[in-house]
């Protein structure tokens, strides 16, 4: 047998981790290097966690058990360790039985770490590495007072069997993920990765390294906002030039300062950062954040540095937003964090915000303010090395202060983590989104982000409920809406005003926007003094027939605007109406004096009426939030597998396919593994001559098609390369004469004719990151030249594959336009159900198109299939918990 070498184990088992207090751990597999370490671990661990783990004393690891424990295959023998910093805080390890499909697992944490989830995220890396090797299932012996570790295996989410035998508990469990064990780790990524955010949002201490008694420094502006802010714990400068800063006591090292440090600001060049890091790190600092520019944005060498920079605080159990960040803030009264560049913390609210730019992050925070619109929490990422949207929609989640959530986005680090983690949440509280960078993106950002075309995009958010604006204004439009008004109920809008033809502007857009009117617009008059302004409110607020209203007024001269604004309060707070108003009222952006309902901190809170400078704007930010309240309120489905599908065969012709080189899928196979699939291609010949092709006719049944095999004739428009209707042998001949002259080709099929039908295209488009998206439309020249093609993301719930079918615009031709017989859309949806589930188990399947599908009451049949295949791309939300290795998206 071949020696083994015990550094050659798999790269992508190491991972950094979050815990379930927010800290981190480098999780890798163990190497003889180890030897020293694992032998400092177990002596740090208590007699009662060795008794429990070894089922004995055992003081001291003798050096032959040593070498055994440090030297394993990574094959049937595989250890990860849990690293902090140099020291091991955890072992896991399983050993092949018998050369079988089972494993004996075990692991021991050391004490000082225990009860931080190492445990589930020990099993859990065991549970895919096992899989890798071809094991199927986990045995463990476990002392049956040892609680603790039964209940890791137990709430694991896997069926376990046990057995009592003389004081100790056999163990059984196969490892293949479940829907269970899946929601159970899902379950503890958000609790763990929002406790991180919690700990950067809610430190007890700051220490600000690189405080300048220079006011131009960004040392000063930061340690001047943290001051001017009030925050609620101290504030430690770190300067080793002077004994104090702005007259707040300065230490010369972090290392200096009496008592403990949660969240450490980063204001000193780039290039003395690593000496800070290593201060930093001895002093146990809970979180970094790094508003130092010099890193990725300026080319190979800051990359490197940014690089090093995460891995060396996550190994040490750190989180680092930045570098090149604004800062972070939280206005809670028992916080009052203001740890960014911006000069003001804003008001609070109950609106939670993620900028990826720095740059802009001063200029949201001031419109925000200018506009009414109270903060909770405010994060700008920068490069964002470590932390990312996506573990801020993990805290906002869970979060009780925060109501609406906002991203400015310019890129994207794990997309098809942002998609599950933003369906989630959207489902009770709304995501507005910006998302720029679509041509460009600075270099920091895209050495982290994946690239995304803007159908995947586009699918991305309307898949999970994200409302997507195109500008900052819009995003405020939007946001001053759903954080101060209920969400409509229905799409029925009326509109009141004393102008007769801004009232019907406002109409105009809510019709262009697929809003209803529920009546004429009401005009009350330029003259009409306040009760009668307010009476018109009231009785289209009580009116069954609104579900949301739109107040457009122009101050008249004779009476003062602002009696009209308190009179349209009144009547909201009257009716105690759920229904939600956007106005254009007295010239003003925002939530004026007078239509504000004071929240908790002062700025405008719930009840609050927003003005919009025109009525379009209102409209718009009305009609956005009625589509995000139906898409909330729609059910949400199921996610669904066919009958009649054969995973084993498909899996083992994909890799027949695979050993015989990356490519285009012959015509047989691409059939054969559609069929697995429960997919049937019309039944068609492949024939060289006009002999065998009257030959294959006669054998499929008039009538027949026929067509050329070059893709480009046998898809035009004006099928130059398709004949139809070939009803003899007579028809046959001519047809492949035809064909063959015009192809300069002696190959052709021939097809039993489908069902007359309309002309449709589904396919498979793969994106390296995001995963697999799933398209639909109907074939045509007016199709392809408008873009006329609807996408979603797998996999598929039931509500996604009917939604799919139905989302084009061509698409009432399928419903029976004008008259004509409807097609069979559960037939279509079936189909696209399928394709879904293929996507799903076979990533190696980097592209599918099945063109055409013709759709008509009889079914859906799909007479052409091109399918290609290759090795499966990298999929970052698939597996055991982890972050992103620095520098791939997450």
């Amino acid at each position: 047998m071949a020696e083994v070498d015990p550094y050659d184990f798999p790269e992508h088992w190491e991972a950094d981790v979050v815990l379930s207090d927010g800290g981190t751990v480098h999780l890798r597999p163990i190497t003889p290097d180890d030897a020293d370490r694992l032998l400092a671990f177990h002596g740090r661990l208590s007699e009662r966690t060795r008794y429990f783990r070894y089922f004995g004393p055992y003081p001291r690891m003798p050096k032959r058990d040593l070498v055994h424990f440090s030297t394993v295959d990574h094959r049937d023998r595989v250890a990860l360790v849990a690293s902090l910093g140099d020291d091991i805080v955890a072992v896991g390890r399983f050993d092949r039985l018998d050369s079988g499909d089972s494993a004996e697992i075990a692991f021991v944490v050391e004490d000082g770490h225990q009860k931080r989830g190492l445990g589930s995220i020990l099993l859990e890396h065991l549970a895919a590495a096992a899989r890798e090797r071809g094991l199927s299932r986990f045995v463990a012996e476990v002392l049956a007072e040892n609680g603790q570790m039964v209940r890791v295996f137990r709430d694991a989410g896997y069926v376990v069997s046990r057995e009592f035998e003389e004081g100790s508990l056999h163990l059984e469990f196969a490892i293949d993920p479940t829907e269970q064990s899946v929601e159970v780790a899902r379950s503890r990524e958000q609790a763990a990765e929002a406790r991180s955010v919690h700990n950067l949002l809610h430190p007890r201490s700051v220490a600000v390294i690189g405080a300048s008694t220079d006011p131009t420094k960004i040392g000063n502006a930061v340690l001047s906002n943290l001051l001017s802010a009030d925050f609620t714990g101290p504030v430690y400068p770190v300067n080793a030039e002077h004994r104090s800063v702005r007259g707040v006591r300065a230490y010369a090292s972090v290392l200096d300062i009496p008592d403990d440090v949660d969240l450490a600001v980063v204001a000193v060049p780039a290039a003395v950062v690593d000496e800070v890091m290593d201060a930093c790190l001895a002093k146990g600092v809970k979180a970094l954040l790094v508003v130092s520019s010099g890193f990725g944005e300026t080319g190979p060498d800051g990359r490197s540095a940014e690089l090093r920079l995460a891995a060396e605080a996550r190994s040490h159990g750190m989180r680092v937003v930045g570098p090149n960040a604004l800062g972070v803030l939280n206005t809670d009264p028992k916080v009052r964090l203001n740890a960014t560049l911006a000069p003001r913390l804003p008001a609070r609210g109950r609106t939670g915000f993620f900028c990826q730019s720095g740059a802009l992050g001063t200029a949201i925070l001031a419109n925000a303010a200018e506009r009414g619109l109270g903060l909770s929490t405010f994060v700008s990422a920068g490069n964002r090395a470590d932390v990312s949207g996506n573990d801020l929609l993990q805290y906002w989640e869970t979060d009780p202060a925060t109501d609406v959530v906002l991203l400015y986005l310019e890129s994207f680090g794990n997309p098809r983590k942002f998609a599950r983690l933003a369906r989630r949440l959207g489902r009770t509280k709304p995501i507005v989104a910006v998302k720029s960078g679509r041509h460009a993106m600075t270099p920091a950002l895209a050495a982290t982000s994946v690239r995304m075309d803007e159908a995947s995009v586009q699918a991305l958010f309307e898949q999970a409920g994200v409302i997507r604006v195109e500008s900052l204004a819009q995003l405020f439009d939007t946001a001053l809406l759903l954080a101060h008004q209920p969400l409509p109920a229905g799409r029925r809008v009326a509109v009141v005003g004393n102008s007769t033809a801004i009232g019907l502007l406002a109409a105009d857009t809510a019709l262009a926007q697929g809003l209803e009117l529920a009546g004429d617009p009401v005009d009350i008059g330029p003259q009409t003094g306040p009760e009668e302004f307010a009476a018109a409110v009231r009785e289209a607020l009580l009116s069954e027939d609104t579900d949301a209203l739109v107040v457009v007024f122009v101050p008249p001269l004779a009476v003062p605007g602002t009696a009209y604004a308190r009179a349209l309060r009144e009547v909201v707070v009257e009716t105690g109406s759920a229904k939600p108003i956007a106005s254009t009222f007295l010239a003003v952006e925002g939530v004026p004096d007078e239509l504000a309902v004071p929240g908790p901190g002062g700025a405008p809170g719930r009840g609050s009426v927003p003005s919009y400078p025109s009525p379009e704007r209102a409209v718009l930010a009305l009609s956005r939030a009625t589509r995000y309240a139906r898409w909330r309120s729609a059910p949400q489905g199921t996610f669904t597998r066919p009958d009649g599908i054969d995973t084993e065969k498909a899996s083992a012709l994909v890799t027949a396919l695979l050993a015989e080189g990356a490519g285009q899928v012959d015509d047989g196979s691409a059939v054969r593994l559609l069929a697995c699939y429960g997919i049937d291609v019309v039944p068609f010949r492949v024939v060289a001559s006009a002999d065998e092709a009257v030959a294959a006719a006669g054998e499929l049944g008039y009538p027949v098609a026929m067509k050329a095999t070059d893709d480009r004739l046998r898809h035009r428009y004006d099928l130059v390369g398709v004949r139809l209707d070939l009803g003899g042998e007579e028809a046959v001949r001519a047809a492949y004469g035809a064909l063959t002259e015009v192809a300069g080709d002696s190959g052709a099929y021939v097809q039993r004719m489908a069902p007359k039908g309309i002309s449709c295209t589904v396919g498979l488009q793969d994106d390296p990151s995001f995963g697999t998206l799933l398209s639909f439309g109907l074939s045509g020249l007016v199709s392809d030249l408008l873009g006329d093609r609807a996408y979603r993301a797998v996999p598929l719930t039931d509500t996604d594959a009917a939604a799919l079918v139905r989302a084009p615009k061509a698409a009432p031709l399928l419903a029976g336009y004008r008259g004509d017989v409807p097609a069979d859309l559960a037939a279509l949806e079936d189909l696209v159900l399928r394709l879904a589930a293929l996507a799903e188990d076979l990533p190696e399947v980097r592209s599918l198109a099945l063109e055409p599908v013709l759709a008509s009451a009889a079914g859906a049949f799909v007479s052409s299939a091109r399918m290609t295949v290759g090795p499966p791309p990298s999929r970052h939300d698939s597996g055991p918990r982890r972050l992103r290795s620095p520098g791939v998206g997450r």
